[in-house]
């Protein structure tokens, strides 16, 4: 594995083989002393263009626990601010030796642009492009649904026949791109709910059902409902009347939440907005996997780290 950029292009093996590591990465992390000496000597950098507090120190606590050393690069108040280009940035990262680089963007495209550019020769993750992929949050969640059905057993497990409906903000959400592929690859089989006006305009080669309506989808009891924060940070017009209107339609609140069965599972990749996407109650259930994700993030990380990282770099 020399690059992790997409879930497109994970093959079945491949994506399973990640999450079997990613189980041996979590047993680690259960132990008394949470190191191994694997990326000893190696140097990973976090190369943020976009604000990601939560992902930034999970890949950092990953890289750390494999024992390597980690630089932050974050683009506020450093020379990108001033105009640096990726390029420049990039062989500045080469001359410092960097084996890896964790890599979020707000250009959809810029990790790929990274990896093939040939600036600098270092495993590239993709953190979070645009709004096109966050490969490593769809590993945790293909994660954390795997065991939450399979528990000790989830080992070289898929996730075949095993229902999925997404919920929110499609349009502007590489988490859901991201899942579609992975969760398609897997055997799982993906709805997208949302607002007409948050789903892209073809999504004829998506291999999702599309539909509009949360009752209909709560009353079709899937095994997982993971709902999206709405990213108002990256919606440049009116996408929905106002809040109370979207958290009427589209939120899990109390009422939905109540009508799901004791064994469905339900998710969000945070930050959470309380009480427009998610109700508290939904989200601190015994049925909400929300903190397990994000314990999961840091194995899965540690995992796709010491794939990319681990041996002699070469093209495959």
């Amino acid at each position: 594995m020399r690059h992790l950029l997409s879930t497109k292009e994970l093959s079945r093996d491949a994506a399973i083989n990640l999450l079997d590591i990613a189980e041996d990465m979590a047993d680690v992390s259960n132990r008394e002393v949470k190191k191994l000496p694997t990326l000893r000597g190696k140097t990973v950098v976090n190369l943020f263009f976009e604000d990601s507090t939560r992902t930034r120190i999970s890949f950092e606590a990953a890289a750390k626990r494999l024992s390597a050393d980690v630089i932050n690069f974050s683009a506020k108040g450093s020379s990108v601010s001033k105009g640096e280009s990726l390029k420049d940035t990039a062989q500045t990262l080469a001359a410092m030796g960097a084996d890896g680089v964790v890599i979020r963007h707000h250009a959809s495209g810029a990790p790929q642009v990274l990896a093939e550019s040939g600036w600098i020769d270092a495993g590239i993750i993709n953190a979070g492009d645009g709004t096109h992929e966050h490969p490593t949050q769809a590993l945790l969640d293909a994660f954390t649904i795997r065991r939450r059905l399979h528990g000790d057993a989830s080992r070289g497990k898929d996730l075949d026949g095993v229902t999925v409906t997404i919920v929110g903000d499609i349009l502007h959400s590489r988490v859901a791109r991201s899942n579609l592929w992975l969760l398609n690859t897997l055997g799982a089989e993906v709805t997208f709910v949302a607002p007409p006006t948050l789903v892209p305009t073809d999504t004829s080669a998506w291999p999702a059902t599309i539909g509009f309506d949360l009752d209909d989808a709560i009353d079709a009891q899937p095994d997982v409902i993971m709902m999206l924060r709405i990213q108002a940070e990256r919606m440049n017009a009116a996408f929905f009347p106002n809040s109370r209107e979207y958290a009427r339609r589209w939120g899990l609140d109390d009422a939905r939440f109540a009508r799901l069965g004791p064994d469905n599972i339900v998710m969000h990749p945070g930050p959470m907005n309380r009480g427009l996407e998610i109700s508290s109650t939904a989200a601190d259930s015994a049925q909400s996997s929300v903190r397990e994700q994000v314990t999961n993030g840091v194995s899965v990380r540690m995992a796709a780290l010491y794939l990319l990282l681990s041996g002699d770099r070469e093209d495959s």
